[in-house]
């Protein structure tokens, strides 16, 4: 079971075009952030290798291939924000390598969204000429209605994006292997895990499916506040609140240089970067 970070930065990424500033010309490489994207990637209870994206924004086709993904069995879309959504069209390697379509579970108002943008796909016969082009199968999800997929439990949870409702996920269950690094990697798996990037809001029924986590993904954009995001401040706060063994901060700009940053943070509380794992292979 891994847990595999690929991609840490806002909808701009970092470094941000046409930006001079000291982390988009850091020589750190924890300092570039991709969109803001992540991969469950785990054994099923056959022991076949499956591989389950959150998000898939325009950065996906590099981050595919630095993370040597060789399939893709699903997608969860948070929300339908461009540097969330727009990668789907490059998942169509993966029906050709497959030959089989991929389910993507989102939202009515995602699902909508998705089928717009992508009408080549969805309404492929009105195509002007037959062309390679993505396969999905639309699974609607709502909040605190759990799907299972290949032993593991996923249960979407509602977050707000602003005054947009968005989702979140809260994911359990995987097999477990002897032995652990603590809070911060290991042989363990990393779950029980949220994943809450792209939120300004909690509401509260989703409180109760925040408790017992080992890990918590949460949105951290920078110190100034913002009318959509967490600040750092802020999603400090939600990560003492949950008690959460280890919680990582995503979808960070280029406000937030990493190494200084990650040192005033309080225990328990770190930035994520691209490619960072957490479990084991």
């Amino acid at each position: 079971m891994r847990f595999v970070f690929l991609g840490t930065g806002t909808s701009s990424g970092v470094p941000a075009v046409g930006c001079d500033c000291a982390v988009c010309r850091s020589a750190d490489p924890r300092d570039r952030r991709l969109r803001t994207s992540a991969a469950l990637i785990f054994d099923d209870p056959q022991g076949n290798e499956r591989v389950v994206l959150l998000d898939c924004g325009p950065d996906f086709r590099e981050q595919a291939l630095r993370a040597e993904l060789k399939r893709l069995d699903a997608i969860l879309l948070t929300h339908t924000h461009v540097d969330h959504t727009w990668g789907l069209d490059e998942v169509r390697r993966y029906n050709a390598i497959m030959g089989q379509p991929i389910d993507l579970f989102a939202d009515e108002r995602t699902i909508e969204f998705v089928r717009h943008v992508y009408r080549h796909i969805f309404d492929r016969k009105l195509n002007v000429n037959e062309s390679f082009v993505a396969s999905f199968i639309t699974r609607r999800i709502e909040p605190l209605a759990p799907l299972d997929l290949w032993g593991l439990r996923i249960t979407p949870l509602s977050l707000l994006h602003g005054k947009l409702p968005v989702l979140g996920f809260r994911i359990e269950g995987g097999r477990s292997r002897p032995g652990s690094d603590g809070p911060w990697g290991g042989a363990r798996p990393p779950l029980p895990l949220a994943y809450m990037t792209d939120v300004s809001g909690i509401p509260p029924e989703t409180w109760p499916h925040l408790r017992g986590l080992r890990t918590l993904v949460l949105d951290g954009l920078r110190h100034r506040r913002h009318p959509t995001h967490f600040t750092v401040g802020q999603a400090e706060s939600v990560a003492r609140e949950v008690g959460a063994e280890a919680t990582w901060l995503v979808h960070m700009s280029h406000d937030l240089p990493h190494a200084a940053t990650d040192a005033e943070l309080p225990e328990g509380v770190r930035l994520a970067f691209d490619g960072l794992e957490l479990g084991a292979r």
